[in-house]
């Protein structure tokens, strides 16, 4: 029950996040990888089963862990759980925040599409934005900033969405609410404009180490602005060589 063992999961399950973390200062991957591997547990406990009630239960565990760490007792014996619990009582990190992230997955339990595309908005903001918002949280940023903060998530979450597109689809998914090309592109651009408004913002300079994991995301959503195809052949993910490049550049000249 241990950070180490948290980061391990990262690295496994979400490596780009884990090559992100591994470019903050040590102090702050003690609190990125309790949170990197909060997200990832979460966001694969609708996969592990076809029973969509198992995988209802699985995230209600996840959301009475969260009760659990906002009411200040005991906490549930888990790897992640329990320094999870510690990194969020530390950086008093908003119970609502945590819980949201969690009900979000419910959508990847069954079958039925975004009803519009306000509510597949208000999932990627639950999701990426909550993340990069208690991320940035547990690493010093403050509250008036959270909007901004958000807004990058919001970016990351749409390159991630478009990127897992093919995957979405594999498993008899509706990922997006219109998927004509232009539709595509317009919700690309939507990603691209948070991210330009964000870097309007001066954000505390401790939490930007949690910001650069979206460090790929504009390199991806500038790739499905110019071909929406690629989204539908899962071909927007930048090289490796590039990626860690841009990577090593931003954690170089403190930018994310």
């Amino acid at each position: 029950m241990s950070v180490e063992a948290c980061a391990g999961l990262v690295q496994r399950g979400d490596p780009d996040r884990f090559r992100a973390a591994m470019a903050a200062p040590v102090a702050a991957r003690s609190r990125l990888f309790p949170l990197y591997a909060f997200n990832l547990e979460v966001a694969r406990a609708p996969f592990v089963t076809k029973e969509p009630m198992i995988a209802e239960m699985r995230l209600q565990w996840w959301r009475d862990v969260v009760e659990q760490i906002a009411g200040g007792g005991p906490v549930r014996a888990h790897e992640v759980a329990t320094p999870l619990a510690q990194v969020a009582r530390e950086a008093d990190l908003p119970e609502a925040a945590l819980d949201a992230l969690v009900a979000a997955r419910r959508w990847d339990i069954y079958a039925d599409p975004f009803e519009d595309q306000a509510a597949l908005d208000a999932h990627l903001d639950a999701t990426a934005g909550g993340l990069m918002w208690l991320s940035a949280k547990a690493l010093g940023a403050q509250d008036a900033e959270e909007a901004a903060i958000r807004q990058i998530g919001f970016g990351h979450g749409v390159a991630l969405w478009l990127m897992a597109i093919p995957g979405f689809e594999e498993r008899n998914k509706r990922p997006l609410v219109d998927g004509r090309p232009e539709a595509v592109r317009d919700f690309a651009r939507r990603g691209l404009d948070a991210l330009k408004q964000a870097r309007g913002t001066r954000i505390t300079g401790t939490a930007i180490p949690a910001l650069r994991a979206a460090w790929q995301s504009e390199a991806v959503l500038k790739r499905a602005v110019a071909e929406p195809r690629r989204v539908a052949e899962g071909r927007l993910a930048p090289g490796p060589a590039a990626a860690s490049a841009g990577l090593a550049l931003k954690a170089a000249t403190g930018r994310w």
